[in-house]
C-alpha cells in the first residue's frame, strides 16, 4: 500500500493547508500534507525556520492574508496565547471555506476564545489536540510520520453537527491518525492534567535530586523511562500548567498525599502497610492499562 492509499486520498482534490508554527507539532504536520501530496504554506516567526522547511519541500510558500480565505484547513500549531492572538487578527480574513483546528495542550481558554472568535467572524473553528510528541521542540525534530496510529482529540462547537465532523476527520487524514476522539474542553483538561502535565512535573521535578549526577553505571530503564520527559520546553509548559492550574493542582495533591503514605510507612518500617500500598499500586496499573 503506497503512502496516498494508507491516508485514504486516493484519488481525491489536493488540499491547501495553512499551518501556523513550524514547530515539533506544526513541521509534522507540514511534512505530514506535503508528503501525501498537498499544497503546504506556513507562518513562523524564525525566519530561518521558514527558510529551511521551504527549503526541504515542507512548505510550498509562506501563509499570506489573501491565501486564507482559499484553503481547506488551517492548523493553528502554537502556545495557547499567540493562537488566540492569530485568530482575532486574521479572523476577519479567514472566510467560511477553512476549518480552522488549534493544536494547544489545553483547551479551555482556547477553546472558548475560539469558538467567539468563530461565531463574531464566521470561520469555522474546532478544537484539537494531538496525542503525540517527543521531548525535543523545534523544526528540525518534527516527521511525516508523528501522528500515525496516534489519538487526536477534537473539540468540536457542536456535538450533533455530524458533517462537520466527518468533514474534520476527512481533512486531518493525511496526518495518519489512528483514532479521533471527541470531547468537551472542560473533560480534556481535567485529564490531561493527568495524563501528561502531572507527569512532565513529576520527571522534571525527579531529576533534581542530587543522587542524579552520580547515577551512571547504576541507571537503567526505570531511570530513562521517568526522566525522558523532563527534557522539556520550559516557556511552553509554563504556559501549559498555568492555563491548567485548578486540575493541575488537584493531582497533584493527590500524588502528595500518596506519596506520603509510602514515606510514612518507610519512616515507621511498617511491613505491611508498605506491601498493601504496592501491591494496590500494581492492581491498579492493571486495572487501567490491563497489563
Amino acid at each position: 500500500m503506497n503512502r496516498e492509499e494508507q491516508n485514504g486520498i486516493q484519488g481525491e482534490r489536493r488540499l491547501k493547508v495553512g499551518v501556523v508554527g513550524l514547530g515539533l507539532i506544526g513541521g509534522s504536520f507540514a511534512k505530514a500534507y506535503a508528503a501525501s501530496g498537498h499544497k503546504v504554506y506556513a507562518l513562523d516567526t524564525d525566519e530561518q525556520t521558514m527558510s529551511f522547511a521551504t527549503l526541504s519541500g515542507a512548505v510550498s510558500g509562506k501563509l499570506t492574508d489573501e491565501l486564507l480565505p482559499d484553503l481547506d484547513l488551517i492548523l493553528v500549531c502554537t502556545y495557547p496565547e499567540a493562537a488566540i492572538a492569530f485568530m482575532s487578527e486574521k479572523g476577519p480574513k479567514i472566510g467560511k471555506k477553512p476549518v480552522v483546528i488549534d493544536s494547544c495542550g489545553t483547551k479551555r481558554g482556547v477553546v472558548e476564545a475560539g469558538q467567539r472568535l468563530a461565531k463574531e467572524f464566521g470561520f469555522t473553528y474546532v478544537g484539537g489536540h494531538p496525542m503525540a510528541g517527543t521531548q525535543f521542540s523545534g523544526f528540525k525534530y518534527a516527521k511525516e510520520t508523528m501522528f500515525y496510529n496516534a489519538p487526536m482529540v477534537i473539540v468540536p462547537p457542536s456535538f450533533d453537527d455530524i458533517r462537520l465532523l466527518e468533514r474534520v476527520k476527512e481533512l486531518l487524514k493525511p496526518a495518519g491518525f489512528g483514532r479521533i476522539s471527541v470531547t468537551t474542553a472542560e473533560r480534556h483538561d481535567e485529564i490531561i492534567a493527568f495524563t501528561s502535565e502531572l507527569a512532565h512535573v513529576v520527571s522534571n521535578a525527579y531529576v533534581k535530586s542530587p543522587t542524579a549526577s552520580k547515577r551512571k553505571g547504576f541507571s537503567a530503564g526505570s531511570y530513562k523511562d521517568l526522566t525522558r520527559v523532563a527534557w522539556l520546553n520550559p516557556e511552553m509548559w509554563t504556559e501549559l500548567f498555568l492555563d491548567n492550574r485548578d486540575y493541575l493542582v488537584k493531582e497533584l495533591d493527590t500524588l502528595i498525599e500518596n506519596l506520603l503514605q509510602y514515606k510514612t510507612a518507610l519512616e515507621e518500617e511498617d511491613r505491611e502497610t508498605l506491601f498493601r500500598l504496592l501491591k494496590e499500586g500494581k492492581e491498579r496499573k492493571e486495572e487501567v492499562d490491563g497489563n
